[in-house]
């Protein structure tokens, strides 16, 4: 029992750790926050949560070894990734102004959108995946109490869903949300230029 709780700390801790450094989804968060709702922001961090309930699932059911046995799959996830990312980034370079309410200076999405876009912004790296599979079992003995496997997806969808909630929160507030829009086209090619460097990277890792 003891052994089992400090294998969960460590993996709370890393998994902590992954979720805080930056990178595609905080990105995302920091944008949707500043341009839109906080309603919509917050539902991003949700749907960042449910992407790393899916790769925790997926890494407790063996892809790692999967995607070693098959290197093409994981060549595939990575190109379908990056180019999901690379769609992103050009949505922001591209973005119209009148998309924006300016009565409120915030962009109008619908928390369904958000949702589903903070999970798909998740996915779209594999080597989540494969950092996943990592810390399970540099944490974990062989033999995974069963527990376990309900446990862990739901500490990595809690952990990554309240630190980007945490971070929608922070940026949402009038503070960031008028330098955004005095600032937003600036902003978005930014954003954009981050977007499309970091899906150029995960084509060519």
């Amino acid at each position: 029992m003891t052994s089992d709780l400090i294998a969960l700390s460590a993996i709370g801790i890393a998994i902590l750790f992954g979720a805080m450094s930056p990178g595609v989804s905080f990105l995302f968060v920091a944008r949707m926050a500043m341009s839109s709702s906080r309603r919509a922001a917050l539902s991003v961090a949700v749907g960042m949560g449910f992407g790393a309930f899916i790769f925790a699932a997926i890494a407790l059911a063996g892809l790692h070894t999967l995607l070693t046995l098959v290197p093409s799959l994981y060549t595939a996830l990575k190109v379908v990734g990056g180019c999901y990312l690379l769609w992103l980034a050009l949505k922001m370079f591209r973005r119209p102004i009148n998309r924006f309410n300016d009565s409120a200076g915030t962009e109008e999405v619908s928390v369904s959108k958000a949702f589903m876009t903070g999970v798909f912004t998740q996915i779209s790296n594999p080597h989540t995946a494969l950092v996943f599979a990592s810390i399970f079992s540099a944490a974990l003995s062989k033999n995974i109490q069963p527990v376990m496997y309900i446990i862990l997806p739901i500490m990595a969808f809690v952990i990554d869903a309240l630190w980007y909630a945490v971070v929608a929160c922070l940026l949402s507030t009038d503070g960031p949300r008028q330098a955004y829009i005095k600032y937003r086209k600036f902003i978005d090619k930014l954003s954009g230029g981050a977007m499309a460097f970091l899906g150029i990277r995960l084509l060519l890792k």
